[in-house]
């Protein structure tokens, strides 16, 4: 384990280096100095690891700003090496953080300990394929599951408080997934269908009784570039499966999807929906729970028009 001195200063750095790039709608923080130093790469991680450190103790800094895309974030190399000088390092994993690969390697080589958590959760592959998808957290059982094994990581190297934490937060979860499950269960079965900007909601599908449509770009990174014939194929998808809306993120650009909603012959609406990062802080998904409650509602809310 690193001395406290240097996880001290290289603690100190990264927070600087996150505020000088962020805004303040970031959710990363610590409730104590009084436990270990833990990075956490994604807002989602982010936040459920900063509240089980809230009930035992611990620091934890968000290494991607929120509103940032975590599939193309690259670290400064002074964040590469903090990594080495935290306690623990929690990645998402499976691809995810498609910036980060090259560094969090080049930590571990170093001596950091990563824990990449999402291949710990029984992934499922993209529809069609045999890739792992990396988007767990919409999944919310999973996310619980994925919060013990975190847990269980903490505790290894900071003692017992931590699973006990680890378990009292992943209950939190499940007990507000019946909000959830009560929220999409709303929506008619016959509309439960998804068309999305790309694919991300495989997990959310699987696990609440919905079935995707397409995907505006159809990979799992939005850093593929859809053809002309693949929008052409979505946009009859839309027409003959009768679907109502296109779900697009926040942080992305919307034109594709307007494209597409363009040429399906009737009204479809863009909804916005939070994805690979939690909203600003002060809004209704700036935290995980809040972030599912939100995205679930405004797609019951647009399926049932």
């Amino acid at each position: 384990m690193a001395s406290a001195a240097g996880r001290t200063s290289a603690l100190i750095l990264l927070a600087a280096i996150s505020l000088s790039a962020c805004s303040s709608s970031e959710p990363s923080g610590s409730a104590s100095t009084d436990g270990l130093s833990i990075i956490v790469t994604t807002t989602m991680l982010g936040n459920v690891v900063s509240d089980l450190t809230t009930c035992a103790g611990g620091e934890v800094i968000t290494l991607i700003p929120g509103g940032a895309d975590p599939h193309d974030f690259s670290p400064s190399s002074q964040q590469v090496a903090a990594l080495v000088r935290a306690d623990i390092v929690i990645a998402n994993g499976l691809g995810l953080e498609g910036g980060l690969v090259d560094a969090l390697k080049s930590a571990q080589s170093d001596g950091a300990t990563v824990y990449e958590v999402a291949p710990e959760i029984s992934p499922l592959d993209f529809a069609g394929t045999t890739t792992p998808d990396p988007h767990f957290w919409f999944d919310m059982s999973r996310m619980a599951h994925a919060v013990e094994l975190i847990g269980d990581q903490l505790a290894a190297k900071g003692g017992a408080k931590y699973k006990s934490c680890a378990t009292a937060q992943a209950a939190k979860i499940r007990s507000a997934e019946q909000q959830v499950k009560a929220t999409l269960a709303s929506v008619p079965a016959n509309k439960r269908v998804l068309v999305t900007d790309h694919d991300a909601f495989g997990y959310l599908a699987h696990a609440y009784g919905y079935s995707i449509a397409g995907a505006v770009i159809p990979s799992g990174t939005t850093l593929a570039e859809p053809s002309t014939a693949d929008l052409a194929a979505l946009a009859q998808t839309i027409k003959d499966k009768g679907v109502s809306a296109i779900f697009a993120n926040t942080n992305s650009p919307k034109a594709l999807a307007t494209a597409v909603a363009g040429e399906v012959g009737y009204p479809v609406s863009i909804v916005e929906l939070y994805v690979d990062s939690l909203g600003p802080a002060g809004s209704s998904a700036d935290s995980y729970i809040g972030y599912m409650q939100t995205d679930t509602e405004r797609i019951a809310k647009a399926l049932k028009r």
